[in-house]
């Protein structure tokens, strides 16, 4: 038998190896990684999603929580692990822009990883006291137009992905407004509602509830799409920035090497989560919208959103927290 004979009975041989596990996948638990505290919109994501797969995959889906470092200590956890299928990560917009906010750049996202299925979006939303002076985004606009640099917002932090979308509308709208990082949502929320902040961006989930009070009022939502939570709300494009957007996305990645048959049925069963009345429901619970798709279009968002991170990154000087 000729050397290539023997190698192409190899690859046969490998091949139908890694076509029998991927049936058999999986065979025990798998973990989801998520880089933020239990309790937030990723860790409820992650556990919806996970819920689902443990359903339709006949093992369990347990989500370990691993905050710190900008969600790079997680992101570094899943890179080494075992390619095998049995330790994904539900990323966020964090994955796209931390390889420009930290250097040396910490990881090569689409080197290091391999997407296997968008999950959902939700909105930024850029909220303000129930009594300021502006009602919608044309109007913070003409008021910052008016006096630039002299109305502020507060975010979660430094490089967070609220603080990376107001920088992004500001530049579209020509605009100088002043950033004001916290260590988290609430506070900013708490200070905006007290009156000593003007405005706050975050994501829908965290003003939900001030704004069905009465305490806070929506400007405008930084999402292709109307948000059911605030239906009356236009977006970016309906106050004049035609395709503008900065949402943030939640998608489950695995290690580059894991073998494309199992993200092959990972992709799948996501898919089909992601059809279920009950997924539908959770993520309209955290303010967004289940986003189906192929693999190779989170592979292209996750490339776009890196390039629009180091762009905006290198021109305003963002620097992490």
């Amino acid at each position: 038998m000729t050397i290539r004979k023997h190698l192409a009975l190899l690859i046969g041989t490998l091949g139908l190896c890694v076509s029998a596990l991927a049936q058999n996948y999986p065979s025990k638990p798998v973990k989801i990684v998520v880089g933020y505290a239990a309790g937030g919109a990723v860790d409820v994501v992650a556990r919806t999603i996970g819920q689902s797969l443990q359903t339709s995959l006949g093992q369990a889906f347990i989500v370990e929580n691993k905050p710190g470092a900008g969600t790079n200590i997680a992101v570094k956890s899943v890179i080494t692990a075992e390619p095998d299928g049995y330790t994904l990560m539900m990323a966020a917009n964090a994955l796209a822009a931390n390889m420009s906010l930290y250097q040396p750049q910490p990881f090569d996202a689409e080197k290091d990883l391999v997407a296997v299925s968008l999950i959902g979006r939700v909105p930024v939303v850029i909220a303000a006291n129930a009594n300021a002076p502006f009602a919608n985004v044309k109007q913070l606009i003409e008021a910052a137009k008016g006096k630039p640099n002299s109305i502020a917002y507060g975010t979660p932090g430094n490089g967070s992905t609220p603080h990376m979308a107001i920088e992004l509308f500001a530049r579209a709208a020509g605009i100088d407004l002043q950033h004001i990082p916290y260590r988290g949502g609430s506070p900013a929320i708490t200070d905006t509602i007290g009156g000593q902040l003007p405005l706050v961006a975050v994501n829908a989930l965290e003003v939900l509830p001030h704004v069905r009070s009465g305490k806070l009022k929506v400007l405008g939502v930084l999402s292709p799409n109307r948000s059911a939570n605030f239906p009356d709300v236009p977006t970016m494009s309906e106050s004049g920035f035609p395709g503008f957007e900065a949402s943030v996305w939640y998608g489950l990645v695995a290690p580059a090497a894991t073998p494309k048959p199992i993200v092959a049925k990972l992709h799948a069963e996501v898919q089909k989560a992601l059809q279920t009345k009950e997924v539908r429901e959770r993520m309209s619970a955290v303010g967004g919208e289940v986003v189906p798709g192929s693999a190779d279009m989170f592979t292209q968002l996750i490339r776009s959103e890196r390039v629009r991170y180091d762009k905006l990154v290198r021109e305003a000087n963002i620097k992490p927290d």
